[in-house]
């Protein structure tokens, strides 16, 4: 069987399995953002895709197990993101319309859709497996090892949002290989997947791209140092200035205001 045929078998014995849990009840019914939140990460992940109508509201609501007023204001969450629209009359429906939406669309409809206590919660463990991967790296690392850290920052690019993302997530993963520890580099690649999108959102601000390429070479200073606690309380410290950012956004979205403060857009 030719591989693309082969992959095709696997999407459809894969496809009904992900969309019963897209479509499984939520726990905390009650929430138009986890009703937004779940069909979004259907949208990322390619099990809704585009042009497809979406269940009614009457059996979403049924499916999510939570009041039809709720299914609608989740669906006005996705309307306004540019992920759905919604046509009255015969044939009628929500439909996806921007399975490929940009990355902002998604994360701020993402964003929309986790409570600031699971963002407190998401943002205390990423920081509890970074810190330890910090402080096991400044135990671990040989001296080469932070000379080619060191190079690897002055190269990178802190100029432009997009490059900052990538080179502050892959600073992440470099302490957990440093780290020699399998454990850790496997969850900190899950945690990643799961959170580094929204935590490195912060990364839009100028003077937030700055402070975290400044405190990456002073993390650097402290793995060739040996210092484990200093390592450690960098990353901690960096975190939870990117975890505040992410708080102060989530918040002016919920006032109706845009993902960036104005501050960051004027720079």
């Amino acid at each position: 069987m030719p591989p693309s045929a082969t992959l095709k078998s696997m999407e459809a014995q894969l496809r009904p399995g992900a969309r019963e849990a897209i479509f499984a009840q939520l726990i905390e019914a009650g929430r138009a953002e986890q009703v937004a939140r779940r069909l979004t990460d259907a949208i990322i992940l390619g099990v809704l895709t585009s042009g497809e109508r979406l269940p009614s509201e009457q059996e979403l609501a049924r499916r999510f197990g939570v009041a039809l007023i709720t299914v609608r204001e989740g669906l006005v969450i996705l309307r306004e993101s540019g992920l759905v629209e919604t046509r009255r009359g015969r044939g009628g429906g929500s439909f996806v319309i921007q399975a490929d939406a940009p990355d902002e669309t998604l994360l701020h409809t993402r964003l929309r859709g986790v409570a600031h206590v699971e963002l407190s919660d998401l943002a205390v463990y990423f920081s509890t497996i970074v810190e330890g991967c910090a402080e096991r790296a400044a135990l671990r690392a040989a001296p080469n090892d932070a000379d080619r850290l060191s190079e690897w920052l002055a190269q990178a690019d802190w100029d432009r949002d997009a490059g900052a993302r990538a080179n502050a997530g892959g600073f992440y993963l470099e302490l957990a290989v440093l780290s020699q520890s399998a454990r850790l580099v496997r969850e900190q690649v899950r945690l990643q997947a799961e959170f580094g999108p929204l935590l490195l959102l912060g990364l839009v601000d100028p003077s937030m791209r700055a402070r975290v390429a400044a405190c990456n070479a002073d993390v650097v200073a402290a793995i060739r140092a040996g210092d484990g606690p200093l390592a450690r309380t960098l990353v901690a410290g960096q975190v939870r200035d990117l975890a505040e950012w992410l708080h102060a956004a989530k918040t002016r979205i919920e006032r109706g205001g845009t993902l960036h403060a104005a501050s960051a857009v004027s720079a």
